[in-house]
């Protein structure tokens, strides 16, 4: 009977990590490198768009059936999954424009419907959209059909803004920081609801990692700071990995 009750309780684990700053911080540094390492190994690497959208959906299958096979959170293996779910949702986006003629302006508004009705029938399902309660299989398969969907939409947005749009990489990294931090005004000074003012964060945080990896990456002469997708993706790569070292180990110190 004691066995059988720790079971259930560790299958009520949480698996999605405390939302801190440094969550944060690494989400954005994610979602920066899932835009430059899709162009590295797509451009520079000469894979082809097609070849290296196989390859990381491939990757991105394995590390999530790890994931879900977990009973508790694991912060390298939760991290692994959302630069790789980073790069997907960039692929897939790319694959709708570039080899299926798809209108940025078309998609949109496609994927935000999408994530509507995602979150809609999760809802309806599981009674909550909360990221404190992703402690079922079903919830996190949710979860991570609504994170994907927000890298997809969140790539279309913000290549609609920066270029369809012409406003450019710094203005679009800007316009996005200021809506992330409309946000931040609205959860601590008007009271939005915890759970809404994640997802609208963890949306909006995906086309101001996409502008500003642009912004970092692309030449200066078609408005970059030209550092390069190697360069952009080494350093933010290296800085995730220190700070998810970082909560590997203030999670072993602290006390249970």
């Amino acid at each position: 009977m004691h066995s059988l009750q720790a079971h259930s309780t560790e299958a009520l684990l949480n698996k999605v990590p405390e939302i801190t700053l440094t969550f944060w911080v690494i989400k954005v540094l994610a979602t920066t490198v899932g835009e430059t390492a899709a162009d590295f190994l797509n451009f520079n690497l000469g894979i082809g768009l097609t070849n290296t959208s196989w390859l990381m959906a491939a990757l991105f299958a394995v590390a999530l059936v790890a994931q879900m096979r977990t009973r508790q959170l694991s912060q390298s293996l939760y991290w692994l999954v959302v630069v790789l779910v980073s790069v997907v949702g960039t692929l897939v986006t790319d694959n709708l424009v570039d080899n299926f003629g798809v209108s940025l302006t078309l998609l949109t508004p496609v994927f935000a419907v999408a994530l509507l009705a995602t979150f809609g029938i999760w809802f309806a399902r599981e009674k909550t959209l909360s990221m404190h309660h992703i402690d079922t299989t079903s919830r996190e398969g949710w979860y991570w059909l609504a994170i994907l969907l927000t890298f997809a939409l969140g790539t279309a947005a913000g290549d609609l803004v920066a270029e369809t749009m012409q406003l450019g990489y710094l203005n679009s990294t800007l316009l996005f920081a200021a809506a992330i931090g409309l946000v931040a005004i609205a959860r601590y000074g008007f009271k939005l609801g915890a759970v809404a003012a994640f997802w609208v964060a963890y949306i909006l945080t995906r086309p101001l990692g996409a502008s500003f990896g642009d912004l970092l990456s692309q030449p200066v002469s078609h408005g970059g700071l030209g550092w390069g997708t190697v360069g952009t993706s080494a350093v933010f790569l290296g800085a995730i990995l220190a700070l998810v070292v970082f909560l590997g180990m203030r999670g072993r110190v602290r006390p249970a």
